[in-house]
């Protein structure tokens, strides 16, 4: 089973373009991250620059509406994510809780869907799918 944690952290989405993390809480993520690795769970991991340096496209009416961060409304946003591959949503709890978040940041956890969760209509429909997600590994832009 693969899941993501999503890392949440509060007021991360005011923080000004170029906002950097404390040195000292990357390093004990960096020992999070490698116990991660070490273990065998972990598929990819990311963190995200803050919102205020991001857009949104919108689709009102089917258009596209392109809005550029910061995001007046936003109350939560993402910092970063990792993507592991366990045996049980109790496995992926048990490796989030031993992140060395702080006060601020919480860790949703959701389970990545499979092509055999779906009905046959819907695996039909996304016919191709898997040749998708080969071909789509990181690009340097």
């Amino acid at each position: 089973m693969r899941f993501m944690m999503l890392m949440i952290p509060k007021g991360y989405e005011q923080a000004k373009p170029g906002a950097m993390p404390d040195a000292k809480a990357v390093a004990a993520m960096m020992k999070y991250n490698e116990s991660l690795q070490k273990a065998g769970v972990l598929l990819a991991l990311d963190g995200l620059h803050p919102p205020s340096m991001g857009a949104r496209v919108s689709f009102s009416g089917g258009r596209p509406k392109v809005t550029d961060g910061p995001f007046a409304e936003a109350k939560e946003v993402l910092g970063g994510y990792w993507m592991i591959q366990v045996k049980s949503k109790e496995e992926a709890v048990a490796w989030a809780s031993r992140c060395p978040g702080s006060d601020n940041e919480v860790i949703e956890i959701r389970q990545v869907q499979e092509m055999s969760d779906f009905p046959a209509d819907v695996q039909e429909a996304a016919a191709g799918f898997a040749e998708l997600q080969a071909g789509s590994g990181p690009r340097k832009g």
